[in-house]
C-alpha cells in the first residue's frame, strides 16, 4: 500500500523548502498543496481536531507580528484561530505534512524518517 503524503505550506519559506527537498532525496512521493496559490484546505478543521489550535498558529513569524493588536488579542479559541489562519493562511506554522493517516507540523527530520519508512 502506498500512502499518499501532501505536504502544506508556501513556497518561498525556507523551512518548506528544506522539507520538500528532504523528502524528494529519499524518494518519498508527495503532492505539494501552496497556502499562497490554493488557499487552506478544508483539512484545516480536523487538524485543529487532531492537534489544537496552538501548535497551527506560527505566533513567532512576520505574518502574526504584523496583524493589529485587537486581531491578535481576539484569537483565545479554535473558532477564532482558525478564522484568523483562513484570512492569513501564512501564520499556519509550516509545514504540515498529511502522512496519511496523521499528520506532523514543522520539519523534524528525525520524526520524518519513521513515517516515510526509511
Amino acid at each position: 500500500m502506498t500512502q499518499t503524503i501532501t505536504l502544506y505550506g508556501i513556497a518561498n519559506c525556507d523551512t518548506v523548502r528544506k522539507a520538500r527537498a528532504w523528502l524528494t532525496q529519499r524518494g518519498v512521493a508527495h503532492r505539494f498543496h501552496d497556502f499562497a496559490r490554493q488557499g487552506l484546505p478544508a483539512d484545516v478543521a480536523s487538524w485543529i481536531a487532531t492537534t489544537g489550535w496552538e501548535p497551527l498558529l506560527n505566533r513567532k513569524g512576520t505574518t502574526w507580528r504584523k496583524l493589529d493588536a485587537v486581531t491578535r488579542d481576539a484569537v483565545v479559541d479554535a473558532p477564532t484561530a482558525m478564522a484568523v489562519m483562513q484570512r492569513n493562511p501564512s501564520v499556519v506554522k509550516r509545514p504540515v505534512v498529511d502522512w496519511s493517516p496523521g499528520i506532523t507540523i514543522g520539519f523534524d527530520p528525525q520524526v520524518w524518517e519513521r513515517l516515510a519508512g526509511r
